[in-house]
């Protein structure tokens, strides 16, 4: 297997599972992750938070999560320097969409056909990055107009599944993670043998 470097844009209150599995998963396997968070620098934290689906609810529940401590500054990223991009979910992309240089890195991973993963609420920057046109994808169901008015052609699936088309893969939740990274593992060209 090749080494991969991959780029993992998170912010305040991403949620925790979003963030902590998939970056424990990929280097576990033997890939470079960065973290990294608009005007943070390695060595500062981003607070997680922690969601639930209770039966008879209308929405989830929000508890506040650990302290995920970034390891790369967003000032020093470049989108040539990496093989992929990982964007989870929680309460961040609502405002990481905002960030120009989010949006300018999206944009950049997409056209240059590197593999993006997406999760949850992270779909709302591959809609505001323009990059969902066509492309079969899924987010959580809060998500789902927004990604429709970007063009997104929209699936709706079970939380444990995720959807793979073109260079982007998605997911619902963090109950999917392991259809979810296992697609984008395979984005990457990872094979795992037992």
């Amino acid at each position: 297997m090749t080494k991969k470097k991959i780029l993992m844009i998170i912010g305040d209150y991403v949620e925790d599972y979003e963030v902590m599995v998939p970056f424990q998963c990929l280097e576990m396997v033997g890939h470079i992750v960065h973290v990294v968070s608009p005007d943070k620098k390695s060595g500062d934290f981003c607070v997680t938070a922690v969601h639930d689906f209770l039966p008879g609810e209308q929405t989830y529940t929000e508890l506040r999560g650990h302290r995920f401590k970034l390891n790369f500054d967003f000032a020093a990223v470049k989108e040539c320097d990496y093989d992929a991009l990982v964007i989870p979910g929680g309460r961040a992309p609502e405002f990481l969409r905002l960030n120009a240089k989010v949006i300018e890195l999206t944009q950049q991973f997409h056209h240059s056909k590197k593999p993006i993963a997406s999760i949850c609420h992270g779909p709302q920057i591959l809609a505001a990055a323009g990059v969902l046109k066509g492309i079969r994808c899924t987010s959580y169901p809060a998500c789902k107009p927004e990604l429709i008015l970007a063009g997104a052609n929209f699936q709706d699936t079970a939380a444990d599944k995720a959807v793979s088309d073109h260079n982007i893969v998605s997911a619902v939740a963090w109950p999917g993670h392991s259809e979810w990274l296992a697609l984008f593992l395979e984005k990457l060209g990872t094979k795992i043998t037992l």
